[in-house]
C-alpha cells in the first residue's frame, strides 16, 4: 500500500527564526522584535538552531494537569517484525527509525504496551512537542462541545467569538469548515525564508494570535468549496472553544480529556505570550506514554473503561472521510485517513510526529521525531500499517 505522494506543509518555523535572527542582529534588534511583536532576538536565534524536539521550553506555556489516578498501561514486550516496507524495499525497522531521526517509538496492541523505545537523551519523562498532532486533540474538545450543545457544526464563527463578530469573513465560515480544512482563509503554510512573517510561520512567531487572526481574515476560496491544509483553521477553532467556555484551552484539555483519560504526567501548551492564547494549531508538550493513552481512548470509541471521554458519534465523525479531500488526502475533523488501509487514522505533526490508530487490528503506534518538515509521511504510515497487520490481522 502506498499513499498518494502529495506533500502537505504543516509547520516549519526554523527558517523564519533563522532569517529574523540574522536580519535583526545589531543594536536595533530588540527594538525591531518588539515592533514586529515577535520573540526577542535570543529566542529567535535559538529557534534557528535547536532541534524541533526542544522548542517547547522556548515559549511561554500553560500547564495541563495530570490525572490523580493514571491509567495503567500493561507492559508485555513482544518482538516486532525486523523489517518493514520502505520506499519500495524491505529494510530493517531500526534503519527506518534512524533515517527518520526518531526519538520515541511506542507500540500498543489491544491496550498492552508491547514495544517502547527511546533514543539516547530521551526517556519516559521527556515532554515531546506534538506539533500538529495538537490539531487532532482540538478536534476531540470540539466534539465534546458539540455533544454538550455549546456549539453546532453549522454555526458561523462570528456568532461564537465576540472578538470576531465585526469581521465579515467569519460570518461565512462555519465550525464545519474549520474542522475539515475548507475555510478558504488565505493564510498559506508558508516557509519561504525570504517571507518569514507570512502565513503559518508568522502565526507561529506572533505574540498576539487573536490579532493575527483578525488581520488575516481574507478568503482565497469560498468557504466549504476546497480542502486546503491551513493551520489558521485550527487556531480559530481554539478561539471558538475558549470563547464558548470562557476558559483557556489548556484548562479545558486538562478537565475534559487529560485527567479523565488517565494521563500520567502533566503536559504544557505553548502560548503566544505569557498569560496569552494557546497555539491551538501546534505545541502541546507531553510524555510519549500519554500520547499512547490518547490513541487508546480514540481506538476505544472515546472511552476509557466505562467512562465516556469523547462521544462515540464524534469518533465516528473523525473516522468518516469528509466530502473534500485535503491536498489530495482523505481527511476529517482534523484527523488524517490512510488510503487503502484498514480504516486507520492518524494525527500527524511536522518533523515526524504520529499518533496512529488502527482499530481493525487493535494497534496504536506513537512515533515522535526530529525528521524533515514534510518527509516520508506516506512511507511512514505504510510501515505502521504493515506493523499493525503483522501484530494482528484485520478483524473484519
Amino acid at each position: 500500500m502506498r499513499l498518494k505522494p502529495e506533500r502537505r506543509a504543516r509547520l516549519r518555523p526554523r527558517p523564519a527564526g533563522a532569517l529574523l535572527a540574522v536580519g535583526l542582529l545589531g543594536a536595533s534588534a530588540w527594538a525591531a522584535t518588539a515592533l514586529l511583536d515577535v520573540p526577542n532576538p535570543v529566542t529567535l536565534a535559538a529557534l534557528a538552531v535547536v532541534e524541533p524536539s526542544a522548542v517547547g521550553t522556548w515559549f511561554a506555556s500553560r500547564p495541563v494537569a495530570a490525572s490523580a489516578r493514571p491509567r495503567v498501561l500493561p507492559v508485555a514486550p513482544r518482538p516486532l517484525p525486523e523489517r518493514v516496507p520502505w520506499k519500495g524495499a524491505d529494510v530493517p525497522l531500526a534503519r527506518v527509525l534512524a533515517a527518520t531521526r526518531t526519538n520515541a517509538f511506542l507500540v500498543s496492541q489491544d491496550g498492552v504496551l508491547v514495544h517502547e523505545w527511546y533514543r539516547p537523551g530521551f526517556d519516559r519523562a521527556t515532554l515531546f512537542p506534538s506539533w500538529s498532532v495538537a490539531k487532532s486533540v482540538v478536534s476531540l474538545l470540539v466534539g465534546r462541545a458539540v455533544a454538550d450543545g455549546r456549539l453546532a457544526e453549522a454555526d458561523p464563527v462570528s456568532a461564537l467569538v465576540p472578538a470576531l463578530r465585526g469581521v465579515p469573513v467569519f460570518g461565512r465560515i462555519t465550525v464545519r469548515d474549520l474542522l475539515d480544512m475548507t475555510s478558504g482563509l488565505a493564510v498559506p503554510e508558508n516557509y519561504d525564508p525570504w517571507n518569514p512573517l507570512v502565513g503559518t510561520a508568522g502565526m507561529y512567531l506572533t505574540r498576539d494570535l487573536p490579532a493575527f487572526v483578525r488581520a488575516h481574515a481574507v478568503l482565497s476560496a469560498t468557504p466549504g468549496s476546497k480542502g486546503r491544509y491551513r493551520s489558521i483553521d485550527t487556531e480559530v477553532l481554539g478561539l471558538v472553544l475558549a470563547a464558548i467556555h470562557g476558559r483557556p484551552l489548556a484548562d479545558l484539555l486538562a478537565e475534559q480529556i487529560w485527567r479523565p483519560m488517565g494521563a500520567e504526567a502533566g503536559a504544557t501548551w505553548n502560548l503566544d505570550a505569557p498569560g496569552g492564547t494557546e497555539k491551538a494549531f501546534c505545541c502541546l508538550n507531553a510524555v510519549a506514554r500519554d500520547f499512547v493513552r490518547l490513541g487508546l481512548m480514540v481506538a476505544d470509541h472515546g472511552r476509557v473503561g466505562p467512562v465516556e471521554i469523547v462521544p462515540p458519534h464524534w469518533i465516528a465523525r473523525i473516522e468518516t472521510p469528509a466530502r473534500r479531500a485535503v491536498d489530495g488526502w482523505p481527511y476529517s475533523a482534523q484527523w488524517w485517513h490512510v488510503p487503502d488501509g484498514d480504516d486507520d487514522i492518524s494525527a500527524i505533526g511536522v518533523y515526524g510526529q504520529y499518533v496512529y490508530v488502527n482499530r481493525d487490528t487493535g494497534t496504536v503506534i506513537v512515533k515522535l521525531s526530529d525528521h524533515g518538515a514534510e518527509e516520508d509521511e506516506a512511507e511512514t504510515l505504510a510501515a505502521m500499517l504493515f506493523l499493525a497487520r503483522a501484530l494482528a490481522p484485520p478483524r473484519r
